[in-house]
């Protein structure tokens, strides 16, 4: 009974980061119906702008995150407006041409920059530090990421059933052409689903550079775990991707108690199986 309280323990400790690293990408698709290939390439930039604003500004570490997550929201806001917005169309293939172009960028810019070596953030041994109840060991950075990701999808439900921007995105996300017709500017609109899902991506990426090093290449891997998140829990769903990302960390748990090489491998077992039985995930967006 221990080890099956361990398994589902550790995994929805799991989980919750793959749904925080999923959940960009879930708004961009919920808001503007854009497949953002260069999703886990913006969760490791923003990574190394942590290690360049620590490191090399020698900024304190609080400050260093206020300061990422405001720069992350201009980026975001400045890529959508002046690049993204000219290649948001029904037909999905330009954004995915241009995303997959700067994430061949972002790559090759940062290892150019950084080298290939890979780079974690110092957080004075609390990356480490766990505490043991029942028999179980929880760590508490892997627990305040799951208190942040609730904490998150709770504002992002907030957000968009309570408040006028959210209207304003869930308008847009519906009918673009009638948006404009009634005075809001969708490429505004965009600009700033952007500039949100950057501040996500900001924090996933500061929480994942606190539990491991991260390298320039580790983008695509990200990605990958991103999408099956959003896939497993249904698109444009802020707690479908929170149910699909700790489904998946659940399967990749299960795997690695039966042999150390079957988590991952289980873990995309599982997505298949989802995507093949039930392609409109656990937990669609309805309305």
């Amino acid at each position: 009974m221990i080890a099956l309280a361990n398994i589902l323990v550790q995994g929805v400790l799991l989980g919750a980061l793959y749904g925080l690293f999923a959940m960009g990408q879930s708004l961009v698709f919920g808001v503007m119906r854009m497949t953002n290939t260069a999703h886990g390439d913006f969760i490791v930039l923003l990574v190394f702008g942590l290690v360049a604003l620590t490191g090399y500004a020698h900024l304190p570490l609080a400050l260093a995150i206020v300061l990422l997550l405001v720069i992350a929201f201009g980026f975001g806001f400045a890529l959508q407006y002046l690049v993204l917005n000219r290649v948001a169309v029904r037909d999905p293939l330009p954004s995915l041409i241009v995303t997959f172009g700067l994430s061949i960028v972002i790559q090759n810019v940062l290892q150019q920059l950084f080298s290939a070596d890979p780079r974690s953030i110092a957080t004075g041994g609390f990356e480490s530090a766990s505490v043991t109840f029942g028999g179980l060991t929880i760590g508490y950075l892997p627990l305040l990421t799951l208190v942040v990701t609730v904490a998150l999808t709770f504002a992002m439900q907030w957000l968009f059933g309570k408040t006028g921007l959210g209207r304003a995105f869930r308008a847009t996300s519906d009918d673009r052409d009638i948006v404009r017709l009634m005075g809001v500017s969708h490429r505004r609109t965009f600009a700033f689903a952007m500039g949100i899902a950057f501040v996500l991506i900001g924090v996933a990426a500061t929480l994942y550079s606190m539990r491991t090093a991260v390298s320039p290449s580790d983008g695509p891997s990200l990605l990958l775990y991103a999408f099956e998140a959003v896939i497993i829990g249904g698109m444009g769903s802020f707690w479908g991707t929170f149910a699909g990302g700790v489904f998946l960390g659940i399967a990749q748990q299960i795997g690695f108690y039966i042999d150390p090489g079957w988590g991952i491998w289980l873990g995309h077992v599982v997505f298949l199986a989802v995507l093949v039985a039930r392609p409109q995930g656990l937990m669609p967006r309805t309305r």
